[in-house]
């Protein structure tokens, strides 16, 4: 047996090797990492006993972030709660249809399997992956734009259905101390209360490890309810306060290398054989029906095309929650134990399709939206309708501190100014204090065009903390043939170059601007200090 430090670098260097690949064929690493996971288990590398422990604590973390960010009105919306009911409903009905024909057609493991295993395996695949769609947002920076949103409060929902089937499965309701958890709202003021007297460094990341884990993950299982769920409510109990993206910043590399388990821990689950490859492939049949359920349900929601498009298509892969279902079918004696890793290559194989179809996500929605426009725009819901703009100066591409102050400075110029955000909550503080603020997605192509029959305006500023974000705007403003300056910030020197050929006229590099504003205040208060001396009138002599 290999000691543990030794097969921790098999699997680190694996991973990276894996990764590195994946980053050259220009594909999201995490498949880099799934195959890493086939060849370790491929070569008969033994499975390293803290994989699933550290796979599940970044989940954990992850599931935590989520709750942090999301909106708690977002499940009670119509385009997500009924969405999420009515296309599991659906998929599990479209499921249970394909898996009979298939029986029939006498395919290899569903030989002998009934309507209990079908409607098991069709629930399951009916499930999008909370962890693909939340990486795919955090890679483009868009957890906290419209379609994002959706697509977070869809997963919630999913989750809660899983509750129910899991405690359907195995016939243990949740214990009556899950009442209990109701005093977690009481007690959130003395969690702020140690949380805002810790500072920001080692104990901030500690303090956040342990919010998600204990009285949030560890804390549900206990009383019999999924752990998952008990991570996200936990991260929307504090969602309200001021520093909740602070705690959520703060763990962000911590849980994004703990999650290269999580998709290690995919692959390790064996090697297939070729009958199981091809009915995991088989399966896959079901991913374009999802995906065009999912276009449906939320334009028949009065979401635009473009984002209906947009949330249909990070929500196509299947869910890690089929291997969990073929566990408990498994243990209940519904499938055979080779069903486990059939269902591995379908998840598997579902983030590969899911990911080529997200790289040119926007491009996709684009076509769609200018082939087939929303016929009546001013019929959508509230936020997606077109907002008639008047003459602007300039306009400030994300609201944050930076592009806060950006809008300010110009507005101290006389120039008219419209800021665009796509965090509704800062929108309206942003309103309430006076400023001219438009809720949007600064990436949207859509929203660009809105402000093309606006001749006056001559600056546009890419103040987005997402180096992502900046270039998706960029790409959009200089495609629409703005001609005018366009100005950006960045947190990297190698940033710059990128920034200048997608033709950013100005790139500030956010460390060096720091420095010369600070530079600027010492030398403001130096002479003020000079001249207040200058000024004051002399002492009286004794």
């Amino acid at each position: 047996m290999l000691p543990q430090m030794i097969l921790a670098g098999l699997y680190l260097t694996a991973a990276f090797l894996g990764g590195l690949l994946a980053r050259a064929l220009r594909l999201p690493p995490l498949l880099g990492f799934l195959v890493a996971g086939f060849v370790l288990s491929a070569m008969d590398v033994p499975e390293h006993p803290l994989v699933d422990a550290f796979a599940n604590l970044g989940v954990t973390l992850m599931l935590f972030a989520i709750g942090l960010e999301l909106d708690a009105r977002q499940l009670v919306r119509r385009e997500v709660w009924l969405t999420a009911v009515t296309h599991t409903a659906g998929m599990v009905a479209i499921g249970v249809a394909l898996l009979s024909l298939l029986a029939t057609l006498g395919l290899g493991l569903l030989a002998g399997t009934g309507l209990k295993a079908w409607a098991s395996i069709a629930l399951a695949l009916s499930f999008s992956s909370t962890v693909f769609v939340v990486k795919a947002l955090e890679e483009r920076s868009e957890t906290r734009s419209r379609y994002g949103q959706i697509a977070i409060g869809i997963l919630v929902m999913q989750d809660l259905m899983a509750v129910v089937f899991l405690v359907a499965a195995t016939g243990s309701l949740p214990s009556l101390w899950s009442l209990a958890l109701f005093l977690l709202l009481p007690a959130r003021r003395l969690i702020v209360s140690v949380w805002e007297r810790i500072g920001h460094g080692e104990m901030l990341v500690l303090l956040t490890v342990f919010l998600a884990l204990d009285p949030g993950y560890l804390l549900f299982e206990s009383v019999g309810l999924k752990g998952d769920l008990g991570a996200v409510a936990m991260g929307m109990l504090l969602a309200s306060h001021p520093r909740a993206h602070e705690l959520s910043k703060s763990i962000f590399s911590l849980k994004e290398l703990l999650l290269v388990a999580f998709f290690l821990s995919i692959g390790l689950n064996g090697l297939p054989s070729w009958p199981q490859v091809w009915l995991g492939l088989a399966l896959l049949l079901l991913l374009p029906i999802q995906t065009f359920g999912y276009f449906l349900l939320i334009t028949a929601s009065r979401m635009r095309r473009r984002t209906a498009v947009l949330t249909a298509l990070v929500m196509t892969n299947n869910s890690e929650f089929a291997l969990i279902v073929a566990s408990t079918a498994i243990g209940a004696g519904l499938l055979s134990p080779d069903w486990l890793i059939t269902l591995s290559v379908a998840v598997a194989a579902s983030f590969v399709v899911g990911a080529l179809a997200n790289l040119h996500a926007a491009e996709i929605a684009d076509a769609i939206e200018a082939r087939w426009p929303d016929p009546n725009p001013y019929g959508l819901a509230p936020e997606e309708r077109p907002v008639p703009l008047n003459d602007l100066d300039a306009l400030v591409l994300g609201m944050g501190r930076i592009g806060r102050a950006c809008y300010q400075r110009l507005c101290e110029s006389n120039r008219r100014v419209l800021g665009i955000e796509h965090d509704l909550d800062r929108v309206e503080e942003l309103r309430q204090a006076g400023l001219n603020v438009l809720h949007g997605d600064a990436t949207d192509p859509d929203l660009w065009r809105r402000l093309q029959a606006v001749p006056s305006l001559g600056k546009v500023v890419l103040a987005m903390p997402f180096h992502q974000s900046n270039l998706g705007a960029l790409q959009v403003v200089r495609a629409a043939g703005f001609p005018g300056r366009v100005a950006a910030i960045c947190q990297w020197m190698d940033q710059i170059d990128e920034l200048r050929a997608l033709g950013a006229d100005e790139v500030l590099y956010l460390y060096t601007g720091a420095g010369a504003a600070l530079a600027d205040i010492a030398m403001g208060e130096d002479s003020m200090l000079r001249a207040s001396r200058q000024e004051a009138p002399a002492a009286p002599e004794s």
